[in-house]
């Protein structure tokens, strides 16, 4: 359904359950919040369930909106997640019960009743605001983490999925008075000693391939104690080996309890579709930054992710 239609969808039900997914970044969460504050405007009961992967940086978005023990949903809703497989062990007594997924992802699974999907947008919020534009619905309150949703998944406008729709989407979410200056110094301008001596790190043990234009960095359990990091820290790491001067590919590969790696990839996409590299190891997302996880250490998943890399960029087409 398109956004429109999600949004007579959300006007004819009640009692919702707004689902994030995994490791949540900016763009689940702030989605989440936004909506779940554009239903309450609607006078409808609304909650977002709680996500034990949430970080302190986010969390403090969902103060007052995270479901009760006990609470029982007439109608779950998901924001950014392309599959079931993405949500966190919280949303497991959801899978095969959701009744609307809103999402920007081209690998989206379908895993729905009825999806809302807009592919071209660069976050999952920019869909978001325009049901909340349909509903009728738009504050401070709601704009605020909206404006997190969009700004955080385009890397503050910089990103190649930023469009002209992305900057009019943000200029309106800034017509509702929202504190911009705060949450651009939060999100994209502050940084702690434990990030900055993570970077260094990273930097130390990074390996360069295919001339220097592609960048791997492995981010072992050991490399995080040593920063004295935690994963607060490492949001957002992904983009840091993007910013190296010729570097056109990056694989950043973080190290998990559990034996297994979970693989960010960063692509120049004309020239390497990141979604083909991460499909090849059950992952996806997008065109030019997708994910995946492989089990095994940070020295096996390096060589399962080049090995990926490399047969994408033997291909003739990125399209």
């Amino acid at each position: 359904m398109d956004y429109r239609e999600a949004a007579e969808f959300l006007k004819h039900r009640d009692n919702y359950l707004i689902l994030t997914h995994k490791r949540p970044d900016g763009d689940t969460i702030g989605c989440a919040a936004g909506l779940c504050r554009a239903l309450r405007g609607l006078g409808k009961t609304a909650y977002i369930l709680p996500n034990e992967d949430v970080i302190p940086l986010l969390g403090g978005y969902l103060d007052g909106l995270t479901a009760p023990d006990g609470f029982t949903s007439d109608t779950v809703v998901s924001t950014d997640v392309a599959t079931e497989n993405l949500l966190p062990d919280s949303a497991a007594l959801y899978k095969g019960r959701i009744d609307l997924a809103i999402d920007h992802h081209p690998s989206q699974e379908f895993f729905a009743r009825e999806t809302c999907l807009e592919a071209d947008k660069a976050a999952c919020g920019e869909i978001i605001w325009k049901i909340c534009g349909e509903l009728g619905v738009m504050d401070r309150e709601i704009a605020t983490p909206l404006y997190v949703a969009v700004s955080t998944d385009c890397g503050c406008f910089v990103y190649s999925n930023t469009t002209p729709h992305t900057h009019r989407v943000a200029a309106a979410l800034m017509e509702q008075g929202i504190p911009v200056k705060a949450l651009n110094k939060r999100h994209f301008r502050t940084k702690s000693m434990a990030r900055m001596k993570l970077e260094s790190l990273i930097l130390q043990n990074m390996h360069l391939y295919h001339g220097g234009t592609v960048a791997v960095a492995p981010i072992s359990l050991e490399l995080i104690a040593q920063a004295g990091a935690t994963s607060e820290d490492t949001d957002d790491i992904a983009a840091f080996l993007g910013q190296l001067k010729g570097v056109l590919h990056t694989a950043t590969i973080r190290e998990h309890e559990g034996g297994e790696c979970r693989v960010s990839v960063r692509t120049k996409a004309d020239e390497l579709n990141a979604t083909r590299v991460c499909a090849r190891l059950g992952g996806g997302g997008h065109k030019a930054a997708s994910g995946c996880t492989v089990k095994g250490t940070v020295d096996e998943a390096e060589k399962a992710i080049l090995a990926a890399i490399d047969e994408q960029l033997s291909q003739p087409s990125q399209d």
